[in-house]
């Protein structure tokens, strides 16, 4: 059954068909799937068991579509969000939760994570996030760092955060391949993937692959010997895909397979997001001509401190960006910085988010979106709660290809949901409640409820204090 339950996810998160799945064979033993993405080769086992269904009253909800729900219920049966509305009935055996002067949002998902590549404790030999030995590296899969047990996870789950995305570092133009993942408890990375998720590919601009690869003597040195590196890339990738699709269609003696080109293949095929690291707003603008001149789509922007410079043109091309709130001035690229750089790029109609980058700052960010609410407020901006929610929960899951499934309250999706003691806007509010899929995942008032990973067992006494 879990078999199947992948397979179904597959098809309908990336829209390919894989013969694992039952495909059948084309003549000449050609595979009826033709993707780059390969889903398949280190296969989602994510599973959860369903206990009980759960009822929530009387609560205020932000649905993550724009809309504020003052008492509301909400029933979460069998994984999903089975009913919203007000005075509804209980479901048999449900838990059944009185969340009078509380409130209900989507769980958070961060776009932009290294946990499990840079866990802690912060030792030089579990620092697995950068592959720091050519400015092309397309070919490694960050989830074959991810340390699971990694204790960050669980705090990030205190703070909310049900789906998170783990990217490689930002040394290369190429940095490898991303993994989308549930935040839950896993023996290995595949238990945590979130079934269906798109890979993503982490490029990276600007200073860090020319201050990286310049100080080793080699190219590039320069921003122009970036952009000649992704050019070139993009020039070898597009043969590649082209060999390919010539074999697929004609049949004869297939192709070499190229894993850093079958990455990048899977971009210009459209089944593999891009992720940029990128802060200056010129920068941006030529990332989008590159990805015009190879007919590829840049899924978001990361870091874009100077995104409100070109958010007319994020707005015209459909590219996100996943910004931070008030984390600037620490090199020179990050400097030209405005507080409301979230509240102006979402105003200009694209799509804006918050993101953390830090293990610190995933725990908080339902702090980190009420500072740029308040920063676009400012600076004259009309942002309510049910609107600034989305940053943190439903354009996230955008970029990360999985909202139909996770990012706002709606029936039929997976109830990953977050009871907050109050506003979640408020530094005086904290998450008292988070639900996988349906499961109570994390308690603030229950210690049973509030997971740690196997590294932890002997650090931390029974009631989850330090020894």
């Amino acid at each position: 059954m879990q078999h199947h339950f992948r397979c179904l996810a597959a098809l309908l998160g990336a829209a390919i068909l894989v013969t694992a799945c039952g495909g059948e064979k084309e003549t000449g033993g050609k595979e009826a799937a033709k993707s780059f993405a390969d889903l398949e080769a280190f296969p989602s086992t994510y599973a959860l068991e369903q206990s009980k269904p759960v009822i929530i009253r009387n609560a205020t909800v932000l649905t993550g579509t724009g809309e504020r729900l003052d008492n509301a219920d909400l029933v979460l049966e069998d994984g999903r969000i089975a009913k919203i509305g007000d005075k509804l009935r209980a479901p048999r055996n449900a838990l059944e939760i009185d969340a009078n002067g509380k409130w209900v949002t989507p769980g958070l998902v961060d776009v932009h994570s290294h946990l499990g590549n840079y866990p802690a404790p912060s030792i030089e030999s579990s620092q697995d996030g950068n592959e720091m030995t050519s400015p092309n590296t397309a070919e490694v899969w960050t989830e074959h760092s991810v340390w699971t047990q990694d204790p960050q996870f669980t705090l990030a789950l205190a703070g909310g955060v049900t789906t998170l995305q783990i990217l490689p570092g930002s040394a290369n133009l190429f940095g490898g391949r991303s993994v989308t993942l549930k935040n839950v408890p896993g023996r290995s990375v595949q238990d945590m993937k979130f079934p269906g998720a798109p890979y993503g590919l982490k490029m990276a601009c600007g200073e860090n692959p020319k201050r990286v690869y310049g100080g080793k003597g080699t190219a590039p040195s320069t921003r122009m010997g970036n952009v000649a590196g992704y050019r070139n890339a993009w020039l070898e990738a597009s043969r590649y895909k082209d060999k390919w699709e010539k074999y697929w269609d004609k049949g004869g003696e297939a192709p070499e397979r190229n894993l850093q080109l079958e990455t990048l293949a899977g971009v210009l095929n459209g089944e593999i997001l891009v992720h940029n690291h990128c802060y200056r707003g010129e920068e941006m603008a030529i990332m989008m001509d590159i990805a015009e001149e190879f007919d590829f789509e840049i899924t978001a922007f990361h870091h874009a401190v100077e995104a409100y410079k070109v958010a007319d043109l994020l707005a015209e091309q459909g590219v996100c960006a996943a910004m931070w709130a008030d984390w600037w001035g620490f090199k020179h690229e990050a400097f030209d910085m405005t507080e409301a750089n979230i509240a102006i790029v979402d105003q200009s109609g694209a799509c804006a988010m918050i993101h953390s980058d830090s293990a610190i700052g995933i725990q908080h960010l339902n702090e980190e979106v009420a500072k740029a609410m308040t920063a676009g407020q400012r600076a004259g901006f009309d942002i309510k709660p049910e609107h600034a929610v989305i940053w943190m929960t439903l354009n996230p899951a955008k970029a990360l290809g999985v909202a139909e499934e996770t990012g706002s309250i709606e029936k039929g999706k997976m109830a990953d949901i977050v009871l907050w003691s109050g506003n979640p806007f408020s530094v005086y509010s904290k998450a008292e409640k988070v639900f996988i899929d349906g499961e109570l995942m994390f308690d603030r008032d229950d210690p049973a409820r509030q997971p740690h990973s196997d590294f932890e067992l002997g650090i931390l006494n029974p009631e989850g204090e330090r020894s």
